[in-house]
């Protein structure tokens, strides 16, 4: 009889599988009966059935649970449980019949066969406790046949036999493919170049090889005979499963099973094509008519190409529109997980993305990212806008993981999509993106006002100061009116900063004891600023700045950032050489141990165990240095956009120059140690010195260094960044055509420092920006400026 047997994580059920005859067109009907059910003790991982012990007629079943215990059914009645030795995490179970043993990979990267008489006879599982404490010698104790290392994880087990004479154990690894005889003893191997998903043993028509099909995670499909690769084929999805069955009285169907639930029947095999070209009547060419028709055709391309330009114009109406909402109030329940921030309870905010589509789009994805350690609950979408006029809604949380403050509150919403035209059905690949601002209060809370403190910057407006209770309602602890004017914030990573409004002049003060601290209620404050007198109808609003550049503290942040970048490449430079100590070690002692008269160890194993917990100890350095040198990166880049905001508000910059100053300041690639932050930003600011910045047309044409490496040092960056503020405060201009440069350096003051090409110009750039700082006060006298300069005060 016909019997199903399926495993749930704590129940077994068996059912019984019945036909009937269909008399009309709908066919036969097939009936699932549950004949008994186990209700299990413990999580199951996986189950194999088989005649245990030679019994005759019936099958039992072994279950593996997630905590390696194996639990033996015999039908209605539970048999006995057996814990597995040294278990970690289950593997892949398969039963032989022949050797009546189960087979398994353990946690130890081995193979391993127990017996089933063993099993048997073992102390019971109930009393584990006193099998661990049991001698070796002792019979109870469950001992395994025989064991084979592996050195990987085994994705599953087959048992075949085709014959009388041997049956062969399959093992799948994550990188190999072994056969291998009932003792344990390697009959083959395959080293596979790719990942491996599932696989089939089955039989060949060839005497004594085994055909195997295995499937990968490229979408492939490898037929192997013993280790020689027959044929491969692609197919439409990643198979997770495969079999092969008859179907319709066709043999030799390929059933794959796909991650998502796909089933796909397949067929190896070709029929022959019997379709035949009919002959081409053969005429002469009639040249004089093929010019006149090519003449023809060559007209209305042209004409085509100067109405409408080589691509077909779009239309006016999007394909697809992207809205993002922010929720303005916090998540009821937080979605915050894994956090590391000390406070007890991390807020989170829902942000809302709807995508309405006009016309039929595939492959529509939509990928949202955030700057860090702000964290989505989910970060990737996919979509199906299989007819026009659809609206799709996707929910998701963001909250602060780390407890350091990001550099910004922008997020970014991408979708990706494909648009099918008649002529490309695959359709053309397209992009739209939708940025959207999270609250401030997702990761600052209100704080006690401090009057005290390392940093300061003053904003100064050109209208009446606000109330700072109107600009942040959500921060008002109190409602005094001799309050009114301050206003303190505490971020969630720690740190605090006090925002003061002047009750007589038209000026804001910042002040926090980390100068990076201060960039993010900056920002929201000229934000807000500018919404309030929108709302009000004022437009001639305007901020500025007049206070001393703070160059020094933003040059501290990048010493520290580098001093971390040159901490990095010596902690793994030493990594890299206990790596070779420790191989060489291994292959010494490999040497002794092969060698048929032993020698002595001569403390080699002392020397290798203690390279190992170098190695340990120094991976673990890498790894702590690595988050340290993120979160610095994140500190730099909140002091960058400080800088650029002020060199904007100061020389009154528009938008395209500060564009420009992002470009160079802030490059879009991540900072790594092959190619950092500081080396791209020189190579950045140089190229402006030498362009639109240049003082004469010599500097012009000096040509910038071809490659980037790691500098010895910032003393050349710093000095970089120093000498593009002093020449922004001479009236230079950014622009990106070098043609404009030109009537700049017509009205540009003298005395600016070049950029050092070599050793001697170097030291000339040195006593040059000395005198450049002590008659500061001249200078900027000539450029007819009021204020004093920004740069009076700052030092190399």
């Amino acid at each position: 009889m016909l019997h199903l047997a399926v495993l749930h994580s704590r129940k077994l059920c068996v059912y019984s599988i019945s036909g009937t005859l269909g008399n009309v067109e709908h066919g036969n009907q097939y009936q699932m009966k549950l004949i008994y059910e186990h209700n299990l003790q413990r999580t199951a991982c996986n189950m194999t059935y088989g005649s245990f012990g030679g019994v005759k007629g019936r099958d039992l079943i072994c279950i593996q649970s997630i905590d390696g215990m194996l639990m033996v059914f015999e039908q209605e009645s539970y048999a006995f449980g057996r814990f597995l030795p040294g278990f970690l995490l289950p593997g892949p179970l398969a039963y032989s019949s022949r050797t009546d043993s189960f087979i398994t990979v353990s946690s130890c990267r081995q193979v391993e066969s127990y017996k089933y008489q063993v099993l048997a006879f073992a102390t019971d599982a109930d009393k584990r406790q006193e099998t661990e404490q049991q001698k070796l010698g002792s019979g109870k104790r469950l001992v395994v046949d025989w064991t084979l290392n592996i050195g990987e994880q085994a994705l599953d087990i087959c048992i075949v036999s085709f014959n009388q004479s041997a049956s062969s154990v399959f093992v799948l690894g994550e990188r190999n493919f072994f056969c291998l005889k009932d003792n344990g003893q390697i009959r083959f191997m395959k080293k596979l170049d790719w990942s491996p998903s599932c696989f089939l043993p089955y039989c060949s028509v060839s005497e004594g090889t085994i055909n195997t099909l295995i499937g990968n995670h490229n979408n492939m499909l490898h037929i192997f005979q013993d280790v020689t690769l027959k044929w491969a084929t692609q197919l439409p999805h990643i198979p997770v499963a495969v079999r092969v069955g008859c179907l319709h009285d066709l043999k030799g169907v390929i059933v794959t099973l796909s991650d998502d639930g796909h089933l796909q029947c397949s067929y190896l095999g070709t029929d022959p094509s019997l379709f035949q070209a009919p002959n081409v009547e053969s005429r002469e060419l009639n040249y004089d008519e093929l010019d006149v028709e090519m003449k023809e055709l060559q007209k209305i391309i042209k004409d085509v190409n100067k109405s409408q330009g080589v691509w077909p114009m779009t239309e006016r109406e999007d394909d697809l529109n992207v809205s993002v909402v922010v929720s303005s109030n916090f998540d009821s329940v937080s979605q915050a997980t894994d956090v590391e921030v000390g406070t007890d309870l991390v807020p989170s905010v829902t942000v809302k993305v709807t995508l309405q589509n006009r016309v039929v789009l595939q492959k529509v994805k939509l990928s949202v990212c955030v700057q860090p350690p702000l964290e989505l609950t989910c970060d990737q979408f996919t979509f199906e806008f299989m007819t026009p006029d659809l609206t799709k809604t996707v929910s998701f949380s963001v909250y602060l993981k780390r407890s350091y403050t990001p550099s910004e509150l922008e997020g970014n919403a991408v979708v990706s999509y494909s648009r099918p035209t008649d002529r490309n059905p695959d359709g053309i690949p397209r992009v739209i993106q939708c940025k959207f601002r999270l609250p401030l209060k997702l990761i600052c809370l209100p704080g006690q006002p401090s009057k005290t403190a390392s940093h300061k910057i003053t904003i100064d407006t050109n209208k009446s100061p606000v109330s700072l209770l109107s600009l942040f309602p959500g921060f008002a602890s109190q409602s005094d009116d001799d309050q009114v004017n301050v206003m303190g914030f505490h971020f969630l990573g720690g740190s605090r900063v006090t925002l003061l409004a002047s009750k007589t002049s038209q000026r804001y003060r910042i002040q926090s004891e980390q100068f990076e601290d201060l960039w993010l209620i900056t920002s929201e404050l000229i934000l807000r600023l500018q919404e309030y007198f929108e709302k009000q109808g004022v437009k001639d609003f305007a901020c500025s700045f007049s206070g001393s550049m703070p160059l020094q503290e933003y040059f501290e942040l990048i010493d520290d950032h580098f001093e971390l970048r040159i901490n990095g490449e010596k902690l793994e430079e030493l990594l890299s050489e206990r790596a070779v100590q420790f191989r060489a070690i291994q292959r010494r002692l490999l040497t002794r141990f092969k060698d048929k008269t032993p020698a002595p160890l001569q403390h080699l194993d002392t020397l290798l165990d203690g390279t190992y917990k170098q190695v340990i100890a120094l991976a673990d350095a890498v790894e702590e240095n690595q988050g340290s040198l993120f979160q610095s990166f994140t500190r730099l880049k909140s002091a960058t956009h400080l800088v650029i905001l002020l060199i904007g508000l100061w020389q009154k910059l528009s938008a395209d120059q500060i564009a420009i100053l992002e470009a160079a300041f802030l490059p879009l690639q991540e900072d790594t140690q092959e190619l950092g932050w500081e080396e791209t930003v020189d190579a950045a600011i140089s190229h402006l010195l030498k362009t639109c910045l240049s003082k004469s047309s010599k500097e012009q044409a000096l040509n910038l260094n071809s490659q980037l490496n790691i500098p010895k040092d910032t003393s050349q960056l710093k000095k970089h960044i120093t000498l593009l503020c002093d020449r922004l405060a001479k009236g230079g201009r950014l622009c990106l055509s070098t043609d404009a440069a030109a009537p700049q350096t017509m009205v540009m003051p003298g005395g600016c420092t070049t950029i050092p090409e070599s050793d001697l110009e170097e030291r000339s750039v040195e006593q040059d920006s000395t005198e450049l700082f002590t008659n500061h006060r001249h200078l900027t006298a000539e450029t007819s400026r009021p204020e004093v300069s920004p740069l009076q005060g700052v030092s190399e």
